[in-house]
Formats: structure tokens, sequence, C-alpha cells
């Protein structure tokens, strides 16, 4: 994540009741192109990207970059989160000058029902409103897609304005510490 100050990176081991949300390692690899060629995935993130291609454009250690998490489930990789900057010249903005944290996640259709979008989106922001204190973060989905609507009602996020992207109806919403009352608390420490 560009532009957050003086946040350590990679963050100290975090788990929650069931996940440990860390960097991609080299083992996360298969699950990794296994989520981008998912077509269930792809729904409503413009399709599945074409299998042979990711096998030659993705690395031995995919996706390693500030902002964003695999979600380990037992040893596997699940799904990954990210929180990055959005797009200036993109619609919806809650703040002058645009830039916020914007939350975005993905997670393989095996994982889907059990609540571990959920639990890994609240330790994820947890971790962002520890790390820069008072920003609020944005979401932005289609309209169309009901898990991830449910999902950000679950997580708190206020709707602030729909427009029309992507050739869709968008649902932008904004998610603030402060108005988190009770607030998703995680366990620190060594992963093991």
């Amino acid at each position: 994540m560009t532009g957050l100050g003086p946040v350590a990176w990679p963050p100290a081991p975090t788990r929650t009741e069931r996940l440990v949300p860390r960097v991609p390692e080299a083992r996360d690899r298969a699950a990794y192109i296994e989520l981008f060629a998912s077509p269930e995935v792809g729904t409503y993130i413009g399709g599945p990207r074409p299998r042979g291609q990711l096998e030659r454009a993705v690395p031995a250690v995919p996706g390693r970059r500030p902002g964003l998490f695999v979600i380990d489930l037992a040893g596997s990789m699940i799904g990954m989160i990210t929180l990055d900057r959005r797009d200036a010249e993109r619609p919806g903005h809650v703040r002058p000058g645009a830039g916020e944290a914007e939350l975005g996640y993905m997670f393989l259709p095996q994982a889907w029902g059990s609540g571990y979008a959920a639990e890994a989106c609240a330790a994820a922001l947890g971790w962002f409103a520890d790390a820069v204190p008072g920003e609020q973060v944005v979401l932005c989905t289609q309209s169309a897609n009901t898990r991830a609507m449910r999902l950000a009602a679950k997580l708190g996020f206020t709707e602030v304005q729909r427009f029309e992207e992507y050739g869709a109806e968008q649902w932008f919403g904004v998610w603030s510490p402060v108005a988190q009352p009770g607030r998703a608390t995680r366990r620190r420490g060594p992963v093991t």
C-alpha cells in the first residue's frame, strides 16, 4: 500500500479463530492460479483469466506486496485480501483528492459459505485500523453480487452511492473504525 506512511510490512503474525492472514509464499502459487482462473470467482470481476496465461505470468511467489494478505486455513491458501489505494480516476470517493484505502477480497469457491471471508476481512480491517488510526476504508462491488453486499453490511460498511462502471451498477460503501463499536479483536502471536 503506497502512501500509508510508516506502516510495517509484513505485519506481525496475526490469527483469527480459524485463519492466518499472512504474506504470500511459494506454496500458494497453485491456489493463486486457481483463484484467478475460477469461473465462479470471476463472475463479478470481469471473468476468469486463462489458466495457461496465468501459469506463464504468475511468479514463483505470487502477489508479494504491501497490502496483500493470503488467507490460510490449516496450512493452505483459501483466498486473499487486498488493501490498496483507490485510483483517483475511478468513480466513487469519500474524501477530496481520492486515494482512500479500498478493501478487496477473493476466496476459492470451496471456501464460500463458511464465514471465512467475514472473519478474514474483519481481521484485515482491524489490522488497518491499528496501522492507520482513524482512516476510513471503502469497498466497491457490483450491486448484483448479493453475497458481497451481505458481507459489506456484516462488516459495517455503509452505502455512500451507486454508479455505473464496467457495464454494471456498482455499490460503493465506506467503513470507519470509529463507527465500529466492539471492533473485532485479533489474537497476535507467533504463527505455528
